[in-house]
């Protein structure tokens, strides 16, 4: 199976528990009028609807290179990362919305046996899909799917957070209930905030990997007298790179330009990441 479908698979799997877990908390929170299961549950929500946009994500960027994009399509993954980061902001408006609603006192929150075994059954299947997902991502170099697992993973400190404000509603402290809406909104938040940075940051070409191997590599081949500007671009599991060799300048510009060839397959053959390598010739003073 290649790393599409791989991909495609995970998404698929993690979307069909991530509703699972959305539908118990929206459709609990809201019989009960509680404000933290019910935006917990909507946090949860966003985590099916990124599946659903990385699925399409991953469609796109896997079409090969063409003569309109002949770096392929691999950075639709990144900006499809950046419209989950933007769809959790939008989520904090709901959940900020019914912290308001329950501060006026519009409701009060019906607290049972139900709402911790519904909490900790979907506490369960986080932890499950945050650390599947996030293994999968590291084996198949994914950042929308390692993205994900950290939106998910969220969710577990969150629906802890949530567990304990139940206790103290039980305990007759109905305030818990907002304040944990409003800890809810600002985890969405942050998590939204820090998917976006880090997708833009690849987005700008930030570099991909440590140069210094790179440069061991190329330094290793028969005629490579030196290397230099080493540069890195593109994602982590489709990285270009280009770097400047100094040879001796009595050679031919056969000889030149068949040790930049031998430097070009051994990054490739060493880091299978790699998926393009310019080399620049220069003459050693």
């Amino acid at each position: 199976m290649d790393r599409t479908s791989e991909i495609r698979k995970v998404l698929l799997i993690t979307l069909a528990l991530n509703l699972l877990v959305s539908a118990a908390k929206v459709f609990y929170g809201y019989i009960t009028h509680s404000i933290s299961i019910f935006s917990d549950g909507f946090h949860s929500l966003f985590d099916g609807v990124s599946n659903i946009v990385g699925l399409a994500g991953i469609y796109i960027a896997s079409h090969p290179p063409d003569e309109k994009h002949p770096y392929g399509h691999r950075r639709y993954e990144t900006v499809f990362t950046i419209f989950v980061g933007l769809l959790m902001l939008l989520t904090c408006f709901e959940v900020f919305k019914k912290v308001y609603e329950s501060l006026i006192g519009k409701h009060l929150t019906v607290v049972a046996a139900e709402s911790f075994l519904v909490m900790l059954i979907t506490m369960a299947i986080n932890i499950f899909v945050s650390t599947y997902e996030k293994r999968k991502g590291e084996k198949l170099n994914s950042e929308f799917l390692i993205a994900d697992s950290r939106h998910t993973k969220s969710d577990i400190y969150v629906s802890i957070g949530v567990i304990v404000s139940l206790v103290f509603i039980k305990l007759g402290f109905p305030i818990a209930d907002p304040i944990t809406g409003v800890i809810v909104g600002i985890f969405i938040a942050k998590a939204g905030i820090d998917i976006i940075r880090e997708s833009t940051e690849t987005l700008v070409d930030r570099t991909q990997m440590d140069i210094s191997i790179i440069k061991e590599i190329a330094c290793t081949v028969d005629g490579v007298m030196e290397c230099h500007e080493i540069r890195t671009r593109g994602t982590k599991s489709h990285i270009f790179v280009d770097l400047h060799v100094l040879v001796d300048p009595s050679l031919s510009v056969e000889n030149a330009h068949r040790i930049a060839e031998t430097v070009e397959k051994e990054i490739k053959s060493k880091i299978s990441e790699v998926v393009d390598v310019v080399v620049h010739i220069e003459p050693s003073e």
